[in-house]
């Protein structure tokens, strides 16, 4: 844990939850080095099992416990993934399927994600999800908010032209709030022309955690595109 992860403006909030069972620790302690990215290495070097320079490469943002994570690595298997997540028990939850199912297409880093963004080369990404990332509500925290006009001009310059953001939330609040930095950023469009085009889920969507909690708890999710200009 880095001095810049527990800077009091991160983005996410505690770093670990309940204490780990014997088999979550050891992953933590042994799986996690070996999928850990490397800062300042190209994407497509991490993926020495697949060597193909025209895989895409799919970062994920706050994969909480993973399952939408390890649900895209099943369903596109040439595709290359990183997932970061700093939470230590979400990242032992996906590690152990990772180990089980043998995903050889993710890797992760555990830190924020804003220490990453900048060592990576221009370009290099293809595809971002940030799915029901902390809402930060009270007007003191908003600063916290992952999505920043700061940190869409770091995500723009490692996604390549033509790539997609995905932003999913059920905080109206949030909503608007990323809506209103995109639509003042140079760097990306909002690619709606209808109402279903942000109410209904993304093709071959698995759903996560959040969102049930959300629908049982009657709000409504929005599902938004952005393509990188």
């Amino acid at each position: 844990m880095n001095a810049a992860s527990e800077r009091a403006g991160a983005f996410f909030g505690r770093r670990k939850g309940k204490r780990l069972r014997a088999g979550q620790d050891e992953l933590v302690q042994n799986l996690l080095p070996a999928l850990r990215v490397t800062p300042g290495v190209a994407p497509s070097s991490l993926f020495p099992s697949s060597p193909d320079k025209a895989r895409e490469t799919w970062l994920e943002i706050g994969f909480g416990g993973g399952e939408h994570l390890a649900a895209q690595a099943h369903a596109h298997p040439d595709t290359n993934f990183i997932g970061c997540e700093p939470f230590v028990n979400g990242m032992a939850k996906l590690l152990a399927v990772v180990d089980q199912e043998k995903l050889g297409n993710i890797r992760v880093w555990d830190e924020d994600v804003t220490d990453l963004l900048p060592t990576l080369p221009d370009a290099c990404l293809d595809r971002v999800y940030i799915l029901y990332p902390d809402p930060w509500p009270k007007r003191r925290q908003r600063k916290r908010r992952l999505v920043s006009d700061e940190n869409l001009a770091m995500l723009a310059r490692v996604m390549r032209p033509g790539a997609e953001l995905r932003f999913a939330s059920d905080i109206d609040d949030y909503i608007g709030w990323v809506l209103a930095r995109i639509l003042r950023s140079s760097d990306f469009r909002w690619t709606a022309e209808r109402p279903d085009d942000w109410r209904k889920p993304y093709e071959g969507w698995p759903g996560t955690r959040y969102e049930a909690k959300a629908l049982r708890e009657g709000r409504v999710p929005s599902y938004l595109r952005f393509t990188r200009l």
